[in-house]
């Protein structure tokens, strides 16, 4: 290997990424404000591994993230172990293990990083930061709208104030298609019609569900006119049942969150296919990022649950920015306890220099100290 044939060290694995001053920081205070919110809500921290034996982390509700999976053999049990792609299964294995007998509902919120095998176009990234909710226990709208109204508390404290969370129903449009359309194939391509949001594919596939799925695909939107639509279309039973809870859940969120921005996609299937129930994705205003992504599921026990995951990196693209602490040079020799106190984070001078304000600049100060007092730079 030649002297240019070096790997640069700063060159990292495609989606993984070093975090550097200040944004490090704003993440970090991003995390904590968020955790404090749902602290304030009688949500108790737990703090799973990063990685755990491959059986356990993929059982349940882990199983539709197992793609996403890193494996590695340990060395010390001779047993596959995986580095965790999401956090919600290891929160529903502490619930029916750890937690088992632990009052319910059982209010959970955790934060940490995740890894997973590939990102995609839109979110890149492979190793991904979350902060989340876990409410277990409880199978009612008023649990589910909890959860939302403690998520928008969350994000308000990161000065996201106006947000918009899309409600769907991932079992929906399958019960619905399994119920009329008997051929497989068939089934195959209007439910990757819908995917696709192909209104006209859905009318080619659609069979006498076609009018239906065509006015549901369309009703798309604000959470009023979508709900009309499900309320006015021909439902089997089943599936009319499935679309009154997400009605009811629209409501339990009204009354905890008058003034939150809501839509409906009643068509919409896409996402962890864990979700057995009521969906939960926040946008922020203009920005197709998600941030967050939450939603009804089953525990590994069975045992009904829902939380809502909220992803720190995309929320402090869409946030306003953060104010660092200002910076205060303190030469050497003093101290600057008074500076810290005022709120500035200060920086010793390690041996005398000739020019104080200069040595401030360069080490990127905003103040200096004289006399005791946090002077501003010229």
């Amino acid at each position: 290997m030649t002297e240019d044939d070096t790997p640069n060290p700063a060159l990292l694995p495609a989606g993984l990424r070093d975090v550097l001053p200040p944004d490090a920081e704003t993440e970090a205070h991003a995390v904590e404000a968020v955790m404090g919110v749902f602290a304030r809500h009688g949500y108790e921290r737990v703090k799973p591994p990063l990685m755990e034996f491959e059986d356990s982390l993929i059982q349940g509700a882990g199983g539709a993230v197992a793609d996403q999976t890193f494996r590695l053999m340990d060395p010390v049990s001779q047993r596959m172990m995986g580095l965790r792609a999401d956090t919600t299964p290891q929160i529903a294995r502490i619930a029916a293990t750890r937690l088992a007998t632990a009052p319910r509902p059982l209010r959970l919120s955790y934060a940490g990083q995740c890894l997973r095998v590939r990102g995609n176009q839109l979110a890149p990234d492979r190793q991904i930061a979350q902060a989340g909710i876990e409410l277990i226990g409880a199978d009612t709208p008023e649990a589910d709208a909890e959860v939302v109204a403690v998520a928008t508390e969350a994000l308000a404290a990161v000065g996201l104030a106006r947000i918009s969370v899309d409600l769907t129903m991932p079992t929906l449009a399958p019960a619905l298609i399994a119920h009329a359309i008997p051929d497989a194939e068939v089934r195959g391509k209007l439910a990757r019609a819908l995917d696709r949001k192909d209104a006209a594919a859905v009318t080619r596939h659609g069979g006498p569900l076609a009018a239906t799925l065509t006015t549901l695909l369309l009703a798309a939107g604000p959470a009023k006119g979508a709900l009309d639509a499900l309320r006015a279309a021909d439902l089997p039973e089943e599936t009319r049942q499935i679309a009154e809870r997400l009605a009811d859940t629209v409501h339990a969120v009204r009354l905890r969150a008058p003034a939150l921005r809501l839509t409906v996609d009643p068509v919409e299937f896409r996402g962890f296919r864990y979700h057995t129930g009521v969906a939960l994705t926040v946008y922020a205003p203009g920005r197709n990022e998600e941030l967050g992504r939450g939603g009804r599921y089953l525990s590994h026990d069975g045992e009904p649950a829902t939380g809502m995951t909220l992803y720190p990196d995309a929320i402090l693209r869409a946030a306003p920015p953060y104010a660092t602490r200002p910076r205060c040079y303190v030469p050497s020799g003093e101290s600057g306890a008074a500076a810290r106190e005022a709120g500035f984070a200060t920086v010793a001078g390690l041996a005398p220099v000739p020019d104080d304000a200069a040595e401030a600049r360069r080490l990127n100060c905003t103040h200096v100290l004289r006399s005791g007092t946090p002077t501003a730079l010229e």
